[in-house]
Parts: structure tokens; sequence; C-alpha cells
């Protein structure tokens, strides 16, 4: 099977970002007296953007529109000062894109991370990768699993999206990847499981970032 470019998730992904992101939730959880998490919970409460991130982690009876609202807006500002505190490339990933891009496959990012972090976290930790396009969450498109944002990028890369291969760690990628028409390949050093990604539709599976050339890029 042959590709031409390469849609990456980010969280779980490309960064491991867990510690930050669960850091960050559990001090505007703590400010405010409720209950915090360890950081396992937060493999499934992230995912599908900060709204569901901090709905997940309040308390049931928490989640009014004023109180959920307030705390996106407090993990926002905690998270811009502390994201870049342990997160960090997965071993692997930074000789996984030379590669990549070393074989004249385009390169692109999708997250449901808010747009002005994806970039941050793109242009300091992956400084090395030659990104063609970088996308985060923004209102100009519905956030994953809706195919839309992952098909514009397919169209501005010029590219058929048969020929991208679509590589994520959750559910929602899957999802993603075969609402866009696109090859579900799941990683498995992030944050969710074999069988969570084999349910969701993953065709193939990946146990590091060398496996995703050498096992689905066959040309």
């Amino acid at each position: 099977m042959s590709f031409h470019a390469i849609l990456f998730d980010l969280d779980g992904t490309l960064l491991d970002s867990l510690d930050d992101i669960a850091n960050a939730c559990n001090r505007v959880l703590a400010e405010r007296g409720y209950p915090v998490h360890e950081r396992a919970a937060y493999r499934y409460f992230v995912g599908e953007g900060v709204e569901k991130l901090l709905r997940r982690a309040l308390p049931p009876t928490a989640r009014a529109e004023p109180v959920l609202s307030a705390c996106v807006d407090a993990f926002r500002a905690d998270y811009a000062r502390t994201w870049h505190v342990h997160t960090r490339p997965y071993p692997g990933v930074p000789e996984l894109l030379a590669a990549a891009t070393a074989r004249g496959l385009k390169l692109a990012v999708l997250s449901n991370k808010p747009h002005e972090f994806t970039t941050q976290c793109v242009e300091r930790l992956l400084a090395g990768a030659r990104f063609d396009i970088v996308r985060g969450a923004t209102a100009a498109f519905p956030r994953k699993p809706d195919p839309s944002a992952a098909l514009h990028i397919a169209r501005t890369l010029d590219v058929s999206p048969s020929a991208v291969l679509y590589v994520g760690d959750t559910a929602t990628d899957m999802a993603t990847a075969q609402a866009a028409g696109m090859y579900p390949l799941g990683v498995l050093w992030g944050f969710r499981e074999a069988d969570e990604l084999q349910s969701a539709g993953a065709k193939a599976l990946a146990h590091t970032p060398a496996d995703i050339l050498t096992c689905c890029l066959r040309q």
C-alpha cells in the first residue's frame, strides 16, 4: 500500500503531554475545592477538546455551564504557562518524522487541542520536523471525529484521502480516519489500548514510531 502523506494526531501520538494536562487540570479543580484525579484517569479524559476534558474531570454536580466555562478559561490560562514543563516527543518520533520527510511524504498535524497550543507545541518541541500543515481546534471546522478538517488538509496537500495515512492513539482518531476515507493506524505508546483502537476501526497498529514506516509505508 502506498501513501503520499501522513496526518498525525498530536497528544498521545507525537507528544507525551499527559503530565502537563493532568497537572493543569488538577490545579483548576483543587483551587475550586473539587476532587482531583490520578494521572491515569486523564488518559480517558483527553482527546475531544478542552470542554470535554473539563466536563469529564468535574464532578457531575458541577458541570453547569457557568462553572464549566469558568473552569475551561482557568485551564487555558494555567496550561498556557505550564504546557512545556514535562511534555516531550515520544522516543523515536523525531527520527520517524525525519525519515518520512526524506521519503518525500507530506506531513500534517490535526489536533483537538486549541490551535494556539497546538502550534506552540509543534514549533517548540518538534522544531526539526517539516510539517506542511499544523492545525488545532478552531471555529473554522468541527472537532474530530468530524472529518471536515482532515478532508480540508488532504485537499490543501493535493493528496487523495485514500493516500493519507492517519496516525492516532484514540478511538476518536480512528473514527476520523474512517469518516475521511483515510487509512487508520493506531499507535500503542499513547493514551489508549489496542482493544479500543481496533474496535474503532484501526487497520494496523504500531508498537514503536519506526513501525509506521517499516510496516505501513512500503512503496
